[in-house]
C-alpha cells in the first residue's frame, strides 16, 4: 500500500494566483471605465464582469469541495481495507 500525501500549494503560487487575479480584474475594470461607449453599455459590461467573477469563485469552490469529499471517502475506504488486512489471519482455523 502506498501512502499518498495530499499536495499543497506553496505560498508563492498562492500569491501569484491572487496577484494575477487582481491585476486582470483591475485591467478589465479600467478598460470598461475608459471605453468609448454609452454609460448603459459600460454598466452592462461591469455587471457581466462581476457576475463572471462571482460565478468563477463559486465554480472553484464546488470543484474543491468535490475533490475533498472524494479524497476523504478514499481515505476511509483505504483505512477499512488496512484494518481488514491487519485483522486477517490466514492460519486461523475455520470454524
Amino acid at each position: 500500500m502506498t501512502n499518498q500525501t495530499p499536495t499543497k500549494n506553496t505560498n508563492a503560487f498562492f500569491a501569484m494566483a491572487g496577484i494575477s487575479f487582481a491585476v486582470s480584474l483591475l485591467a478589465l475594470m479600467f478598460a470598461i471605465l475608459y471605453l468609448d461607449a454609452d454609460p448603459w453599455a459600460k454598466a452592462f459590461l461591469a455587471i457581466g464582469t462581476l457576475f463572471l467573477t462571482t460565478s468563477a469563485f463559486t465554480l472553484a469552490k464546488c470543484v474543491r469541495d468535490n475533490q475533498e469529499s472524494q479524497s476523504v471517502v478514499h481515505r476511509l475506504d483505504q483505512a477499512r481495507v488496512d484494518r481488514l488486512l491487519a485483522e486477517h489471519d490466514p492460519f486461523r482455523a475455520v470454524s
